[in-house]
Parts: C-alpha cells; structure tokens; sequence
C-alpha cells in the first residue's frame, strides 16, 4: 500500500471518493444523484479550504483517502493556539478494510496537525470507525453541544 498527500492535481480523485464515502454511510442506491451544490462545495473546500487529504494506493487504484478540516478559534487555556481540527472522510474500499489503511491515513493526519499546534482534533464516527479511533486516542466527549440549522 502507498500512500500519499493529496495536491489540487487529485480534485477529481478527491470527489469521487467523497461521493462514494457519502454514498456508503448514507445508505444510498449507487443510481442516486447528488446535488450539484453539493459537489460544488466539495470541490471548493478542496481547492480553497485550510485542509489536508491523504491518499491511500493499492498498486495504481485507489484505496481510500482520509481529510482533515483545521479550524481557527479563539484560544483558550487548553486550546493556546485556538488551532483545532475535524477529522473527516475517512474511507477505505470494502475490499481492503479491516487491513490498517485507515490507521495509516489518520496518523498521517494526527502529525501534520501536531506539526501545525492543534490541539484538539474532533470527529463524528460511525460504529464501525470507533474502534479505529478508539485505538488512536480518541474518547467520547461529554463537553459539546450542537444547534443544527
């Protein structure tokens, strides 16, 4: 397995992926189209967000990728920088899961964001990744709450 930074060059490889992980933990039929907004959006804080995507390579097919999302804030006496991050579109191919390619991928991810002083990383985890995260440090936070609008 190889695995690799993402540069602007991946944007189409990026999209794919996303939709494909979207597709799977939304539970959609593969005929099921998404919004153009949507893709937009993708593609856009692709190019132009403060993130950081790694690839996964099995030969010259993809794997998986996996993203990180840094976040500015105010700082805070655990949070000094008031640099954090969210961990997100981690996705790994049915076929190679349960390998360690995603634990790769977001150790990849946990160095970079050290290297850039976050903090605190957050993710929203499905049942099946909580014990990838689970291994890695990550634990359920009770500190949150969240307004959905």
């Amino acid at each position: 397995m190889e695995y690799r930074q993402a540069t602007k060059d991946d944007i189409e490889l990026f999209i794919e992926l996303r939709l494909e992980m979207l597709r799977a933990i939304n539970s959609m039929y593969e005929d099921e189209e998404f919004s153009q907004e949507l893709i937009d959006n993708c593609r856009d804080y692709f190019l132009n967000g403060d993130s950081t995507t790694v690839f996964a390579f099995d030969g010259d097919k993809p794997a998986g990728c996996a993203s990180i999302c840094y976040i500015s804030t105010m700082p805070t006496y655990s949070h000094p920088t008031g640099r954090r991050a969210n961990l997100m579109n981690v996705y790994v191919k049915p076929d190679l899961r349960r390998q360690g390619v995603a634990q790769v991928m977001v150790k990849m991810l946990i160095r970079e964001a050290k290297d850039r002083g976050v903090t605190e990383i957050s993710l929203d985890a499905t049942e099946e990744g909580r014990p990838l995260y689970s291994v890695l440090g990550f634990r359920d936070s009770e500190e949150g709450m969240v307004l959905v609008l």
